[in-house]
């Protein structure tokens, strides 16, 4: 797993602390009337990964999602499909329910099929994971996200996955807080409205007191 970040650069807000995270967290609002979708397309999903540093050739990823749009098409309709489930199962996990059965099964066909392309990798001062991925690999950008999946369910960090205490957000986030106390995805948007929130309940709790 990599270390938390907030990183706010470029089109997407990484506040997940973990890949799987992050990428759940490429839907906002979920349990409003107006959710936010940031993947409509597979030039989302290609932008999205080279932001995370899961490709760094994405222009080629596009050209040859250009030459065969239907095989993008289904990449996309696959990465959303494990997108939901990952937020299935990770919200849950953070309310201290059971993980939805229909999460687990998409989750470990992503994970099967990703764990069939890794490889153990020699590097100068030891050895690493690695992929066995062709330049066309229009998927492989999924690969390591179900693996950072796999990785955190089954790590000592599952207990600090939180959703965001925000109304409407529904962001999902590693809390590596030493009390464990955090509460928002990102203090400065979802923390602060909450506290203007609170201030203006207070204000008017004042003047219907003293009125």
């Amino acid at each position: 797993m990599r270390p938390a970040n907030s990183r706010a650069h470029g089109r997407f807000k990484l506040v997940g602390g973990v890949l799987c995270l992050d990428f759940a967290n490429t839907r906002a609002g979920r349990d409003t009337d107006t959710p936010t979708e940031y993947l409509h397309t597979y030039t989302d999903l290609v932008a999205w990964a080279e932001q995370v540093g899961l490709v760094d050739d994405g222009e080629l990823l596009l050209a040859v999602a250009r030459q065969r749009p239907a095989d993008a098409e289904a990449v996309l309709t696959r990465a959303l499909a494990l997108r939901e489930a990952i937020y299935g199962i990770f919200s849950h996990v953070a309310a201290g329910k059971p993980a939805p059965p229909a999460d687990l099964d998409t989750l470990n066909l992503a994970v099967a099929d990703a764990l069939s392309r890794a490889r153990v990798v020699a590097q100068p001062e030891g050895f690493s994971w690695g992929w066995a991925a062709e330049p066309d690999d229009l998927d492989r950008m999924l690969w390591p996200v179900a693996r950072s999946a796999a990785d955190l369910l089954t790590s000592d960090a599952l207990s600090r996955v939180r959703e965001c205490a925000g109304d409407g957000c529904g962001w999902l986030f590693l809390d590596t807080s030493r009390n464990r106390s955090r509460r928002w995805c990102d203090m400065r948007d979802c923390g602060n409205r909450a506290k203007v929130r609170r201030h203006y309940q207070r204000r008017r709790q004042e003047r219907a007191s003293t009125a």
